[in-house]
């Protein structure tokens, strides 16, 4: 694997990541980057993630083993074309994009169509973009391979091996499941937060005590609505026979919910939050899935003076970095008041311990 060529098109958040863990993982020596702004190059040529880069396709990148198409769908779609005809024979063409149906339909259609399997690594981060990227992005996240009709044995194996490589669980998915099962996980999910915020900006009043009052719970539920609209729109039409099916089965489980209140109907109202407590707590937490994880604690404190300096002095003497820090004012659904985001579940193991150990009331979220 070390001696393999690898180009990477799109050094964003996915695409700098995987140039670190090539490089720091694999050790691969040979990482070409594509990407349309130079800043994202210059950058990542400074940190010694690539070999070199160019702001267009170069005739250099044709000879690579693997080439790597981290863009949105609709670029990838179009790149695949070009790429396909310079390519050299037995390139794996691959991408990570989070629909896998309408890449791998225009690879059925394409007469000589090169060697490609469809690729999604389920990880990501609040911030997107190089400078966001890090090598251990992809450690315990699945990233999805979806065969080709060009698609062998060597070649499913080769980039089975590398996920692994790079710190991911490999899972092998025709598209269509892929499309079906990302829709109803993430996609519409996505499309619900979003909703519901929507709901409450209508809803509010002049002097706009909900968004005043929407703390807390509210805004762990509606956390996803803060991605990027434009990536969002791309993902709905590429995906959108399978959200439209999706979305017609929540459709009609919220108005058989409906009909469960006008009926008075306590046994169903009861049954249906049972059923999603019984199946939400039987989901495991060691793996990353596509929704991007909060690691937070929150910490039961007396309102006093210096009483967060304190917090934070132990946290840092202790080696933990704190991503933010702040009071919940609304405390509906959770016990403690001073909510701390961290870096990752160790930093959240290792706060915990030190915390409690000072005699502090913690819990992890």
């Amino acid at each position: 694997m070390q001696d393999k060529k690898i180009t990477i098109i799109g050094l964003g958040l996915i695409g700098g990541s995987l140039a670190r863990a090539l490089g720091e993982r694999l050790h691969i020596r040979d990482i070409t980057a594509v990407n349309r702004t130079q800043e994202a190059i210059d950058a990542a040529l400074k940190d010694g993630c690539i070999s070199r880069g160019f702001t267009e396709l170069d005739e250099s990148i044709w000879d690579s083993d693997i080439i790597f198409i981290c863009t949105p769908v609709r670029r990838a779609v179009e790149l695949l074309e070009l790429v396909a005809q310079k390519a050299k024979p037995g390139c794996i063409i691959t991408d990570v994009g989070s629909t896998k149906a309408e890449i791998i339909d225009y690879i059925s259609k394409m007469p000589n169509a090169p060697l490609f399997i469809g690729g999604h690594p389920m990880a990501g981060a609040e911030k997107t973009g190089y400078t966001a990227s890090f090598a251990h992005l992809f450690e315990n996240a699945y990233y999805i391979l979806s065969p080709s009709k060009t698609s062998d044995q060597y070649s499913m194996d080769l980039m089975t091996e590398l996920v692994k490589e790079i710190g991911a669980i490999p899972i092998t998915l025709d598209a269509y499941e892929h499309d079906r099962i990302t829709g109803c996980i993430s996609h519409v999910p996505h499309i619900i937060a979003s909703s519901i915020v929507n709901l409450v900006r209508s809803s509010d009043t002049p002097d706009a005590k909900m968004q005043m009052l929407a703390a807390g719970g509210f805004k762990d539920i509606t956390r996803i609505a803060s991605s990027s609209p434009e990536m969002w729109e791309n993902i709905v039409i590429s995906n959108k026979q399978q959200i439209e099916g999706i979305l017609e089965n929540y459709v009609e489980i919220i108005n058989n919910f409906k009909e469960y209140i006008q009926t008075n109907d306590i046994k169903n109202i009861y049954s249906f939050f049972e059923t999603a407590k019984n199946y939400r707590d039987s989901i495991p937490t060691s793996k990353r899935g596509l929704i991007c994880p909060l690691y937070e604690i929150v910490v039961d404190v007396v309102d006093k003076p210096g009483i967060i300096g304190e917090i934070a002095t132990i946290l840092g003497a202790g080696g933990i970095n704190i991503k933010n820090i702040n009071v919940s004012n609304s405390r509906e659904y959770e016990q403690g008041c001073l909510r701390i985001t961290l870096h990752d579940s160790e930093s959240v193991n290792n706060a915990f311990e030190l915390l409690t150990g000072k005699g502090y009331k913690v819990y992890k979220r």
